[in-house]
């Protein structure tokens, strides 16, 4: 906290999402923090349990603070003083010592100061496997930091088959486990999931105790609470693997640190979705606050500069299928119905209704569907179909109902004038104007972007097949739509004569780009550029030949 810049996030296991903290005081020797949170409810004592608070640290590090490291302290003595109406003092009592002691009497080691782990929770025996950050360990268990985009598939209660820890020198371990609890990280787009090791042989217990041991005493040299330890342990200096697999690790950080406000925005919202998805698997509740607030960024952000959120939507394509494709069209959603009339009275819920739509497939993910990544076969795709129902089903659940506008959306996003959508099989007048949008949107979107094994198309091909089924989609509302995006429309990815791909960023009356974001000449390949160009500059780089597939050139954009 003294040396990095960080993020501090108070967090409560009932609560929707944790609340940004400000250090006001700190004071090391004598254990003392005082945090400043602003908060606008009428519940902030929830956030402490008994008088005690937890909160999650996450501190950005190296030369481009882009190197993230963790640290989680629960049950912290604190005083509550109300400053002004929003405004709240916490004081805290830290413990004398990073190691703490855990319920079940064993002392849990944090990977504090750089100190890494790897894991691998075999969520499904051969099926499914999810990749994690090991940021504390015990003899009865560990917690693993994950993406919050793998949590989808695992649910408090499960015992997993295998979580394998692999230390930086390359020595590993092996046990069943159970998932003893999980939460939100942060807000980076993390979870912190818990497990406890299950089922240990004799030969386990021994090989767990030392990788304990040996966590501690590096814990201890690192943090210099131990003069006895005066050098790393061995199990904590890396090896060739783990050397490439950082150095990889820092040139995607570098690449990431480059983000605009815009995509940080943009992510910031499929992070929230994800987080509130996990309320309703894990806890039972609809985080209904949470769902607005994302509503709220986006039309927020379609106020603030639409051509800037339409190129940043691109930004999304590496997240899971179903949150860009739920996030992409709802805000194409609220860029059309605002178009159409800035003061339209039904755009919120509307577009509450597109990005709630997609929540029911992750909530279908079971031993019969372990991943939405995977290529479908006929009875996966028989089981996607009822995403719709299974989502109106956990609403009536978890006992929120939605509006009529959100209701409409979520139940008919899917169906189509001649009747050959799904899942009652609507068409004509039973079709509202909202539902017509929506359903054009939707179908470009998908036709775009690589759906199961098939790569996507351009989208003057997308146009024609929209155009070619007259019966089924709204002509006028795909004329509206081409009039809008264009024939090379903002956040594509377009080729040049002269070999050079750039995002598209900006275009003009005539649909044709005004500025890009180049990234990379052809005949350098493995070589990457970052130089925006306008206007007459473009000449520079050729006459434009297309849009083309970012896989087919091996562009990623990664996660923050």
């Amino acid at each position: 906290m003294l040396q990095h810049k960080h993020t501090l996030s108070v967090y409560a296991k009932e609560m929707p999402y944790p609340l940004h903290a400000e250090v006001a005081e700190l004071d090391p020797v004598a254990g003392r923090l005082v945090l400043e949170v602003d908060y606008a409810g009428q519940d902030i004592e929830r956030y402490f349990a008994s008088g005690s608070l937890n909160f999650d640290l996450e501190a950005l590090k190296g030369s481009d603070h882009t190197e993230r490291d963790t640290y989680s302290l629960s049950n912290i003595p604190t005083r509550l003083l109300k400053i002004d109406s929003t405004t709240y003092r916490l004081e805290c009592e830290l413990p004398a010592s990073v190691f703490v002691q855990e319920n079940r009497g064993a002392v849990r080691i944090p990977f504090i100061l750089g100190m890494q782990g790897r894991v691998a929770i075999e969520v499904y025996l051969h099926e499914l496997s999810v990749p994690g950050r090991l940021r504390n360990l015990s003899v009865g268990g560990c917690m693993v930091d994950i993406a919050i985009a793998d949590s989808i598939a695992i649910t408090v209660g499960q015992t997993v088959p295998g979580v394998t820890l692999e230390f930086p020198n390359g020595e590993s371990f092996f046990a069943e486990g159970k998932v003893r609890h999980m939460r939100p990280f942060g807000h980076h787009g993390y979870a912190a999931v818990g497990i406890q090791f299950m089922n240990l042989s004799s030969a386990q217990s021994e090989a767990l105790f030392r990788f304990v041991s040996e966590s501690e005493r590096e814990a201890a040299y690192r943090s210099g609470s131990n003069d006895a330890h005066a050098y790393h342990s061995p199990l904590f200096v890396p090896g060739a693997k783990e050397k490439k697999i950082l150095q990889r690790e820092a040139q995607e950080r570098e690449k990431r640190a480059r983000q605009s406000p815009m995509q940080r925005g943009v992510l910031e919202v499929a992070h929230q979705l994800q987080v509130g998805l996990m309320h309703m698997k894990t806890r039972d509740i609809f985080p209904s606050e949470l769902f607005y607030d994302c509503v709220d960024s986006l039309r927020y952000l379609v106020d603030q500069d639409r051509k800037a959120l339409l190129y940043a939507l691109a930004f999304l394509r590496d997240e899971p299928e179903w949150v860009r494709h739920a996030i992409q069209v709802a805000s194409q959603l609220a860029d059309l119905m605002l178009r159409r009339d800035p003061h339209a009275p039904h755009v919120r819920e509307a577009i509450l209704g597109a990005l709630l739509h997609t929540l029911g497939k992750p909530l279908l993910i079971s031993k019969e569907l372990p991943s939405l990544k995977v290529n479908m076969g006929p009875q996966h795709k028989a089981l996607l179909k009822g995403h719709v129902a299974a989502l109106l089903n956990k609403l009536d659940a978890l006992g929120w109902s939605p509006s009529p506008t959100c209701r409409e959306i979520l139940e008919h996003a899917n169906e189509r004038l001649d009747g050959s959508g799904y899942p009652a099989g609507l068409r004509g007048e039973q079709l509202s104007e909202r539902i017509r949008l929506i359903s054009v949107i939707k179908a470009i979107n998908k036709l775009t972007h690589p759906r199961n094994g098939i790569p996507p198309r351009e989208p003057i091909d997308a146009y024609r097949w929209v155009n070619d089924e007259a019966a089924a989609f709204d002509k006028t509302v795909l004329v509206e739509y081409i009039q809008t995006y264009g024939l090379y429309p903002i956040g594509s990815l377009a080729k040049f004569s002269a070999g050079y791909l750039a995002w598209i960023m900006d275009q003009n009356l005539k649909g044709m780009p005004t500025k890009v974001h180049v990234i990379k000449n052809l005949r350098f390949p493995d070589t990457n550029i970052d130089s925006v160009l306008s206007d007459l500059d473009l000449s520079q780089i050729g006459k434009l030949e297309g849009i083309v597939n970012p896989a087919d050139y091996g562009v990623k954009l990664l996660k923050v």
